[in-house]
């Protein structure tokens, strides 16, 4: 039957002029398969997505073409994940927040203050131990998951001078519409409100919201950081980028494509990574240059911050594969 629902879904998305078509020099029919995000062209996520285009189409001699449509082309997070569990579209990157209502499992990733530096949150997610189980979990709900790139943490960017636990309190914040990110910043004494990113900048430009949280990526590709006079270094969460394939599709591969489509995915992934520590150091060159001052919590804050969110961590333990969250957050 999901044999059957790709072929039909295929032949749409060929109608729609997405799933080019091509012919070999045997007369074989060859198409060139859609990856679809949500991102802007100039992201990390895009850089993912190119390179693993590119050693898809280099370890396949040609063979598998994929092209990569930014930008909600193929519609949001949300659409992109549910075409591609019907098939829809094969390939999808994106942050791991918006799998949550599909992948209980994925909560794991909502665990803040988890860890130091970024280094630690990729040996985590790379571990074989952790990425079988946590494939395991995207398999049950119909992906198959290839990998994890990054764009480094997340960080509050703010009006309000952050040294002390005690001024996060009464701060409204911006966040991800994320039930457990919400559940953190009110354990911070913060009001976290959700809101549309498109409305954040205005916003900030007209006090609607005091704050809000980002990679510094997104804080400079949007010009957030000339509204706020303080970037704090909450680090809470790592912005992990997924890379998924609709399980339909992997499952009718041959071995050999398959075996193509992992090795491209971690030569991508570790491109993506060396890319994403480069943009930030520039990011936040730039930032500094503006004069938004960027501050470092110190450890008394970040260990109050980690005792504040124990509710947190139990709701998000009531979710999660107790093994999976072991491998991750302990």
């Amino acid at each position: 039957m999901r044999k059957r629902t790709y072929r039909f879904a295929a032949a749409v998305i060929v109608a729609a002029g997405i799933l080019a078509g091509c012919s070999a020099d045997d007369g074989e029919q060859r198409y060139a398969y859609p990856l679809g995000t949500a991102s802007p062209e100039d992201t990390v996520t895009q850089i993912y997505a190119e390179k693993f285009a590119e050693e898809v189409d280099r370890l396949s001699e040609g063979r598998i073409k994929i092209n990569v449509y930014p930008n909600s082309v193929l519609g949001g997070d949300r659409e992109l994940l549910e075409s591609c569990y019907d098939g829809d579209i094969p390939f999808v990157i994106q942050n791991t927040a918006p799998q949550v209502s599909f992948i209980d499992d994925t909560a794991v990733f909502d665990a803040p203050c988890v860890f130091g530096d970024i280094e630690a949150v990729r040996e985590t997610v790379d571990q074989p131990e952790f990425l079988e189980k946590i494939k395991e979990s995207y398999r049950e709900a119909g992906f198959e998951l290839l990998g994890y790139a990054d764009q480094g943490f997340r960080v509050m960017s703010t009006n309000r001078e952050v040294t002390e636990f005690a001024d996060f309190k009464g701060q409204k914040i911006r966040t991800m519409e994320d039930a457990y990110q919400l559940s953190f910043w009110k354990e911070l004494g913060a009001n976290p409100t959700p809101m549309n990113f498109s409305e954040v900048y205005i916003g900030l430009q007209q006090h609607t919201i005091d704050a809000q949280e980002n990679p510094y990526e997104v804080i400079v590709s949007n010009r957030l950081y000339e509204q706020q006079d303080y970037i704090i270094e909450t680090n809470h969460v790592p912005h992990l980028i997924s890379l998924v394939v609709s399980e339909s599709f992997f499952s009718e591969l041959s071995e050999e494509d398959q075996q193509i489509l992992i090795e491209a995915e971690a030569i991508a992934k570790e491109y993506a990574r060396a890319q994403s520590d480069e943009r930030i150091d520039d990011r936040i060159q730039t930032i500094r240059d503006s004069g938004t001052e960027i501050i470092a919590l110190e450890d008394e804050v970040r260990e109050q911050m980690i005792q504040a969110a124990e509710p947190v961590y139990e709701e998000i333990r009531e979710v999660v594969d107790p093994e999976i969250y072991r491998l991750y957050a302990e």
